[in-house]
């Protein structure tokens, strides 16, 4: 189906051209210096100390669990209402996802107070997802990380330049992990990146993105090293300098998209806010937001009826989504029970309308009217 306004606009124009052009013409096209400049540049802007670029964010979240030595018999808090991979990851480590509730209608991010609940002799971790590129409750969450002694891992592919309290997402637990996917902030069309203040962990993923091989390609060609060693199993988790260059453009638009989005969000609580049959999650949220994606989330009726508006907006030529099915409801994750009335409740009634910085005006305005007349004809 072809829709009036999509969910997503790809931000790009000449300039990401130009910058594949430039990467084929330097004949390195794998990874190599323009990897290490996307991956400096990244550090620098979030204020952290390494950053390793990798495939996607699923790699980049299986390196950070390895990295907290999570293996089987081991226990990691999570968050249900993520994209599955945020859950997956704990699963290729060997380990045992517990599933946590969020917060509440208004707020879709962990529930510190449940974290806490659900701590054993055999938790090693929490994994948070800092939910559209709102932060979680850090300060709670860490502190009770500190108290049991277990690793804090920041899920932060929603929030590339997202803060807390001043501080960018994604530098506070012990790796924070993030997404190049074609529809995040930052697109490269796949790609990720981990970073990290440690530097104990960003050795030990630097070695695994790349079958644990002490010295990369672009090292060896630069005589840096004539030989490598294999030194840990690891895998094929590379990065590669087209999709870096791209990166490199992506992160210049950042800020200034962030700022377009930021008009686009007030026009939503403007039109939407007085309507009580709408939520508007993160509504009072002041820090700074990445606001990846626009969630709503209905107080009346069940997963039907949210999917009647839905049709509704598709049929007027508006593209909706819903962020997400929950992952212990999906068939793999059958033998983790969890009891998570907040995280069922807005997988039944929340959807997502569209967020970039391109929307006009007018068109916030007929998304509005169409969710409105939408409600209306039920």
């Amino acid at each position: 189906m072809s829709y009036q306004i999509p969910l997503f606009n790809l931000n790009f124009d000449e300039a990401e051209n130009r910058a594949v052009v430039d990467v084929l013409n330097s004949k390195w096209i794998s990874s190599g210096p323009k990897t290490i400049e996307l991956e400096k540049k990244f550090a620098d802007m979030l204020g952290a100390k390494y950053a390793v670029a990798v495939a996607n964010c699923t790699a980049a979240l299986h390196l950070a669990v390895l990295a907290a030595g999570i293996g089987p018999g081991d226990e990691v808090i999570v968050p249900s209402m993520t994209f599955v991979a945020t859950v997956n990851c704990i699963k290729y480590a060997g380990g045992t996802p517990v599933f946590c509730d969020i917060a509440s209608k208004e707020n879709l991010c962990i529930d510190p107070d449940k974290i806490e609940k659900l701590i054993t002799p055999k938790t090693k971790a929490v994994i948070v997802m800092h939910y559209g590129g709102f932060a979680c409750d850090l300060d709670r969450i860490l502190a009770i990380c500190d108290k049991h002694k277990i690793a804090l891992i920041e899920d932060a592919c929603h929030g590339p330049m997202s803060e807390y309290k001043g501080r960018k997402l994604g530098t506070f637990g012990l790796a924070g992990c993030f997404s190049f996917f074609s529809n995040k902030n930052i697109s490269t069309g796949e790609g990720g990146i981990l970073v990290t203040n440690d530097e104990e962990v960003y050795e030990r993923v630097k070695l695994l993105r790349s079958h644990g091989m002490t010295t990369m390609s672009y090292e060896r060609s630069t005589g840096h090293s004539a030989s490598y060693d294999v030194i840990g199993l690891g895998y094929n988790y590379r990065f590669n300098d087209i999709l870096a260059g791209i990166g490199l453009v992506q992160l210049d638009k950042l800020l200034p998209d962030i700022a377009k989005r930021r008009h686009v969000r007030e026009l939503y609580i403007k039109m939407l806010g007085d309507d009580e049959r709408i939520v508007i999650p993160f509504r009072k949220y002041e820090e700074i937001s990445s606001l990846y994606i626009c969630p709503l989330v209905l107080n009346n009726g069940d997963a039907a009826y949210r999917d009647a508006v839905r049709s509704y907006m598709a049929k007027n030529g508006v593209q909706t989504s819903m962020h997400y099915p929950p992952a212990h409801r999906f068939s793999i994750y059958k033998d983790c029970p969890a009891e998570l009335p907040v995280t069922e409740f807005v997988a039944d009634h929340e959807f997502t309308v569209p967020m970039y910085g391109a929307l006009t005006d007018d068109e916030v305005s007929y998304i509005c009217k169409t969710i409105k007349d939408g409600l209306n004809s039920l």
